[in-house]
């Protein structure tokens, strides 16, 4: 028995559901209720199945999961801590799945003791040095309570300070070379990284020391913005900035908004705003949209209103990738961010900041100005397309056809085929054409055909081709045609798949939100007994998915008809889904 599955035999699913505080009541074998995580007080959506050790809200959340899934989304942790609060509960050990040693352990928590006291240090040198804590309070309007909440500090001129105060601490000059402090000399010895700066303390999401964010005070001296070079507990991808203090006002408020600058957090939890986070000043990776996804789908990116922040509108747009690519720049890869709202199924939105003011200009100009701001962020491709548009002659073809040929790959992103129809639309209407003009200027990308049969070593040679092109994409789309024409099999995929120990097919399985969709119908049809399955599909399918469907129709009609056949081949798709997603395990 693996760690997780001992874990779920030591802990009753209803029991932990109710402490949280549903009241469950039964309804045959299983358990029903008032979803925790949403408004549901008239009808009760939450349903929890006490033998398979699963629930799932029908209702505005639309998820579901285990034991660990539920103890994420009600905290707002990740896996590793659900599993560390359960496994303690249940009593059983989880060393082999510990990453840290105790020795490693001990050496992280070394390092940010040392840097809880590097904060002190900071701190101390800004309130004796009338001129900066001066700029502060009267060019960034910050008060002393909000400097003293957040540790701002400022590093002294000179290259030794560090070394002469940690000297006799407990501390060797190894250790603020680790911790990121020190820089070492190439002909030997160190000196202070950071030099004449205000220093901003980086914490991670549960409030523990990372690094450093230094910003300039000579305008002279570059670069603006200096963080702590990669450590051991310093990674900039998997940081965002100010999240500690942010994560409860965020799922509070159901959005999280991504400003630029380190003080633009800063001036914005002072001014009330405090769902407000900064990446480390580079590209914004999935890692840190998923910390934030943890606490809601609602993220607004709100740029900065000067050249950059534009530049960086067009950033991952093939024509725009060569000159754009400046270091320090909050990157905005239009793609990317396509790309990780469907994976994610968030909901991604830009907003621009008027008068060329930065964010925290505009709190001190008029407090509600920002509200009104964010509530008005536009979709990414609405703001590309306008962004593009902007001061162009649209009564030129070429320059139309230069705009359609950025714009329609990022359309193509989209999630939901109904996305995809309403964007061709708006961009049609933007550069008053016929859609039908769009259309047959889009590239068709490659069709995924079917043999009528195959061997089992063509069947896992085609699988693994299909893997490396468009693995996900490929196999939800082979897996819905088979279930669409055959939706008796999902009892028999779903037996199979619970004797190798794994939980039926659901909705999280599938990443592509029309595809999840489909696969809703799909099941509802399998849980009713009014209608024949396929009769069932056809009445409920919603009007957006029908291209979907008539192409997985076509595309599926020379399917061998045999249904042990189609099983095997329906496993087959699965099991590389599972080795792409290992934590379907």
């Amino acid at each position: 028995m693996s760690t997780i599955d001992e874990i779920k035999s030591k802990i009753d699913i209803v029991d932990l559901v109710s402490e949280a505080g549903v009241k469950l009541r039964k309804a045959g074998r299983n358990q029903t209720g008032f979803c925790p995580f949403h408004d549901n007080k008239h009808t009760p959506a939450f349903v929890v199945w006490p033998e398979s050790g699963t629930w799932r809200c029908f209702g505005a959340c639309n998820e579901g999961g285990d034991i660990f899934k539920f103890v994420m989304k009600r905290e707002g942790i990740d896996f590793k801590e659900a599993l560390n609060k359960l496994a303690l509960r249940a009593g059983v050990e989880v060393q082999q799945i510990q990453r840290e040693t105790p020795q490693q352990r001990e050496a992280y928590d070394h390092l940010r003791t040392l840097l809880e006291d590097a904060v002190v240090f900071y701190r101390t040198h800004l309130f004796a040095n009338k001129e900066i804590l001066a700029y502060l309070h009267e060019k960034r309007g910050l008060t002393d309570a909000t400097i003293e909440t957040f540790g701002l500090g400022y590093a002294p001129h000179g290259y030794d300070n560090l070394i002469k105060h940690f000297t006799g601490k407990g501390y060797l000059p190894q250790d603020l070379v680790d911790a990121g402090m020190l820089s070492e000399r190439e002909s030997g010895g160190h000196y202070d990284r950071f030099r004449n700066r205000i220093m901003i303390p980086i914490r991670d999401e549960n409030g523990k020391m990372a690094g450093f964010g230094a910003r300039i005070v000579d305008p002279d001296d570059i670069p603006k913005f200096l963080n702590s070079p990669e450590t051991a507990i310093f990674t900039k991808g998997h940081l965002l900035y100010g999240l500690d203090r942010a994560r409860k006002p965020i799922r509070a408020a159901d959005q999280a908004v991504i400003v630029e600058g380190y003080l633009d957090v800063i001036a914005l939890h002072q001014a009330g705003y405090e769902n407000v986070v900064s990446p480390m000043g580079t590209a914004l990776t999935e890692d840190q949209l998923r910390l934030l996804k943890r606490s809601t789908r609602r993220i607004v990116l709100a740029l900065d209103p000067d050249i950059a922040g534009q530049k960086a509108v067009l950033r991952g747009l093939e024509a725009a990738r060569s000159a754009m690519d400046k270091e320090g720049e909050l990157a905005f890869d239009a793609h990317g961010l396509l790309r990780n709202e469907a994976r994610l199924q968030a909901d991604l939105r830009v907003a621009t900041m008027p008068d060329d003011l930065d964010p925290d200009e505009i709190v001190a100009r008029n407090k509600e100005e920002w509200a009104t701001l964010i509530e008005n962020a536009k979709p990414i491709i609405t703001h590309v397309m306008e962004t593009l548009s902007a001061g162009q002659n649209l009564n030129d073809p070429k320059i139309k056809n230069q705009i359609a040929a950025q714009v329609l790959p990022l359309i193509d992103d989209m999630g939901t085929p109904m996305e995809r129809d309403t964007y061709r639309q708006a961009l049609a209407r933007m550069l008053r054409v016929d859609e039908r003009s769009l259309m047959a200027a889009q590239p068709t990308g490659p069709v995924l055909r079917r043999k009528p049969r195959v061997t089992e070593s063509s069947r896992r040679a085609d699988a693994a081709s299909l893997a490396n092109v468009h693995p996900r994409k490929s196999i939800e789309f082979y897996c819905l045609g088979i279930l669409l024409r055959k939706p008796e099999l999902l009892y028999r995929l779903d037996r199979k798949l619970e004797e190798f120990g794994l939980s039926p097919l659901a909705l999280e399985d599938f990443e592509y939100t029309d595809h999840q969709m489909l696969f809703n119908v799909l099941r509802q049809a399998m849980g009713q007994d009014e209608k024949d399955h396929e009769q069932f599909v056809v009445s409920q399918m919603p009007e957006a998915l029908a291209p979907l469907t008539a192409d997985l129709m076509t595309q599926t009609e020379k399917l061998d008809p045999l249904d042990d056949r189609l099983l095997e081949d329906l496993l087959g798709r699965f099991w590389i889904c599972v080795a792409i997603m290992p934590w379907r395990m």
